[in-house]
């Protein structure tokens, strides 16, 4: 299980490469472990209770658009990017999110 001061790495590197931290996706089990430091490495990011570790990145994209990645919170980087129209609706958004945090589940067989 990851540890606070590797989560701390892996937000440095995405916010200096320009990407928000938007949604942390925790199970209990690291919630509980990471009770102490949550708002230290969150701040007021929505964190939802999930079967997997990862965390929910945004940044904007060419053309108008904005790309959202979602990366396992595990010492192996793993991540799913998707890139969103800039007209795209929030529901259609959300939905596509859901399918992402599936399929990462998925391939850790989860």
């Amino acid at each position: 299980m990851i540890n606070a001061e590797q989560i701390k790495g892996i937000l440095s590197l995405y916010q200096k490469h320009g990407w928000n931290l938007r949604r942390v996706l925790l199970c209990v089990k690291s919630k509980i472990k990471l009770s102490p430091d949550l708002i230290t490495l969150f701040g007021e990011t929505e964190i939802v209770e999930s079967k997997v570790d990862a965390a929910w990145f945004s940044r904007p994209a060419a053309t108008g658009n904005e790309a959202w990645e979602l990366r396992h919170l595990s010492e192996t980087p793993y991540a799913l990017v998707e890139v969103f129209d800039g007209e795209d609706e929030e529901e259609v958004r959300e939905e596509a999110r859901m399918e992402i945090e599936a399929r990462l589940m998925k391939t850790l067989n989860l």
